[in-house]
C-alpha cells in the first residue's frame, strides 16, 4: 500500500493541473474569430490584423453577464483574433457581378408581372364610361389594399378627382398619363437614394444593415456586396449575426464569389459588437472604401435585442462614423413592416431603406407609406432570389413598372 501512494498522488497532482487548465484553453477559444478572405488567403493585400483589440474605458470593469446590455463606457468587449485564415469554406469561383446601371429596368419584367394588379385595377376603374363617386371609392379602396397608406391615398384620390373632373377626360391613356404623374409625385423622385459608400476623413464608408427575422439581410448585404464591386468599391464584410448558425459562412461563401474579405467569429453566440468593431478595425488598416457590417435579426419587440443592436453602432463609432444603417424590409409584410421600421428607427436613425420580396406581392404602395411614415427613401429593392437581382431604386421607372 505504501508502494502505492506515490503513484495515487502523481495521479491526483495531474488531475489538478490538467482540471486548472481546460478552462484558460475553453476562455482562450471563446476570444477567437476567422478572417474569410477571398480565394488567394496569402495574398498580403487581403491580410487582416494579426492581432485583437481590447476596447475598455473603465480599467478593471468586469465583463458583464451573458444577455448583458451595457453603454460602450462600461463595455469590456472580447478579444477578437483575425487570423488570415479561409476557416474550411469551400473554395468558389470569382464571380463578376451584373453591371449596376438599368438593373430595375431590366428586372422590370418581374415588376409588371407580380404588381400588375394594382395598375391595371386602377386604369380600368378610370377608363370606365361614367366615373362616378362609387368609381372612385373603388379607387381609394384599390389602392388602399396595395399598402399605399391613408393618408397619401386620399392626396391622389382628390387630387386625380379633380384634374379628371376639369380635363373631362375619357381617353385611357390620358387618365393613366394623370395617373402616372400622380404617383410619380408621391413616389417622390427628389428624395435622395444615393448610398453613401466613398471615404471621407481617411476612414471607410460604414454600413450596417438591420432588420428583423426572415427578411433576407445576410443575402441582402452579400448582393449589396456585389452591387459594390461591380461600382469598382474594395468592401470589407463583416459577419456580426453570431447566433444564427451558419450566418457567418453564408456571408462569407457571398464575399468570395466576388473576392470580398470577411470578418468573422467561430464561435456561436459571440459578442456582435466585437465582430464590428474588428470588420472596422480591418478596413482602416487595408483602406478599403466600404465596410458592410451584418447583424443578427431582431424582433422589435425585445427591448434587450433592440439595445445590443445600439451597441454595436456605438462601438463602431469609437471607430468611425457611421455612414448608412440601411433597415430590411419583407415587402410581403404591409403595414406590419411600418411598425418594424419606426421601432428600428429610434434605436440606430436609419438613412435607407431596402424592400425584398417585391416581386412576391401586389402591394407596391408601401414604397410610398414607408418613405412618408419615416422621412426616409427606398434606395434599393429585391426583385427575386438571383444573386444580382437588387437594384438602386428608381421612382420613375418603379411607376412605370406598376402601369405596366
Amino acid at each position: 500500500m505504501n508502494d502505492l501512494l506515490p503513484i495515487i498522488l502523481a495521479i491526483v497532482a495531474v488531475i489538478i493541473v490538467v482540471g486548472g487548465l481546460i478552462p484558460v484553453f475553453l476562455k482562450r477559444r471563446k476570444s477567437t474569430s476567422t478572417y474569410a478572405g477571398p480565394r488567394d488567403a496569402n495574398d498580403p493585400a487581403d491580410a487582416a490584423p494579426a492581432g485583437g483589440t481590447i476596447v475598455e474605458d473603465a480599467p478593471g470593469t468586469a465583463t458583464p453577464a451573458p444577455g448583458t446590455v451595457v453603454e460602450p463606457s462600461d463595455a469590456v468587449l472580447p478579444e477578437i483574433d483575425v487570423p488570415d485564415d479561409a476557416a474550411g469554406l469551400e473554395v468558389v469561383p470569382v464571380e463578376t457581378p451584373a453591371p449596376v446601371e438599368g438593373r430595375l429596368n431590366r428586372l422590370r419584367a418581374r415588376l409588371v408581372k407580380s404588381n400588375n394588379i394594382l395598375g391595371k385595377g386602377l386604369l380600368a376603374l378610370l377608363s370606365s364610361d361614367k366615373i362616378d363617386e362609387n368609381v372612385w371609392d373603388e379607387v381609394e379602396e384599390t389602392l388602399l389594399l396595395a399598402d399605399l397608406g391613408t393618408e397619401p391615398t386620399t392626396q391622389l384620390v382628390d387630387s386625380l378627382r379633380d384634374r379628371v373632373k376639369v380635363l373631362g377626360t375619357r381617353d385611357p391613356e390620358h387618365v393613366k398619363a394623370l395617373l402616372r404623374d400622380e404617383l410619380v409625385k408621391l413616389v417622390d423622385p427628389d428624395m435622395d437614394r444615393s448610398l453613401n459608400v466613398d471615404r471621407k476623413g481617411g476612414h471607410p464608408a460604414i454600413m450596417i444593415v438591420v432588420g428583423v427575422n426572415g427578411v433576407g439581410k445576410t443575402t441582402t448585404v452579400g448582393k449589396l456586396a456585389r452591387v459594390l464591386v461591380a461600382e469598382d468599391k474594395d468592401v470589407i464584410l463583416g459577419a456580426a449575426d453570431t447566433f444564427r448558425a451558419a450566418a457567418s459562412h453564408q456571408l462569407a461563401t457571398w464575399g468570395q464569389r466576388v473576392g470580398v474579405p470577411t470578418v468573422m467569429s467561430d464561435i456561436d453566440g459571440a459578442d456582435p459588437a466585437s465582430v464590428a468593431y474588428e470588420a472596422v478595425k480591418a478596413g482602416i488598416e487595408q483602406e478599403v472604401d466600404v465596410v458592410m457590417i451584418d447583424t443578427a435579426g431582431r424582433l422589435q419587440n425585445k427591448v434587450g435585442l433592440m439595445d445590443e443592436l445600439g451597441k454595436v453602432k456605438r462601438v463602431v463609432e469609437k471607430l468611425a462614423e457611421v455612414d448608412e444603417v440601411l433597415l430590411v424590409l419583407d415587402a410581403t409584410t404591409g403595414q406590419n413592416g411600418l411598425n418594424q421600421a419606426k421601432v428600428f428607427a429610434e434605436v440606430v436613425n436609419i438613412t435607407g431603406i431596402v424592400l425584398t420580396k417585391l416581386d412576391g406581392t401586389a402591394k407596391g404602395g408601401i414604397v410610398v407609406a414607408i418613405q412618408k411614415a419615416l422621412g426616409v427613401p427606398v434606395k434599393l429593392v429585391g426583385l427575386g432570389e438571383g444573386p444580382d437581382d437588387l437594384a438602386p431604386f428608381e421612382a420613375e421607372a418603379f411607376v412605370d413598372a406598376l402601369l405596366n
